[in-house]
């Protein structure tokens, strides 16, 4: 399932309602990011029984076009995670929607 640009920014300020996974290689998050755990997605597609998050917990996953965090939404999805969601457009259409503001 996906979250849009505009659902994440809304929610983004009170993140404690849910995990933000950045699945990008360490050096693209420290550019820039939005908070949250870097797991880059070869890292999380590797270790993804070794997570330590509650398998019911809200969960968004971000890159920067979307297309990385739809596959990790994906695994965790088929490794028993049950409400992970894909920052549709990745951080190119939260940045995008952010500079109209």
């Amino acid at each position: 399932m996906d979250i849009s640009a505009t659902e994440f920014n809304a929610r983004y300020p009170i993140a404690e309602e849910f995990i933000i996974i950045d699945v990008r290689e360490e050096l693209e998050y420290q550019t820039f990011n939005l908070g949250g755990d870097n797991i880059p997605l070869g890292i999380l597609l590797s270790d993804v029984e070794d997570l330590n998050y509650k398998r019911d917990s809200e969960i968004v996953l971000i890159c920067q076009h979307g297309l990385r965090s739809e596959t990790a939404r994906r695994v965790l999805a088929q490794n028993g995670y049950t409400n992970v969601r894909n920052l549709k457009g990745g951080l190119l259409a939260w940045r995008k929607m952010n500079t109209l503001l």
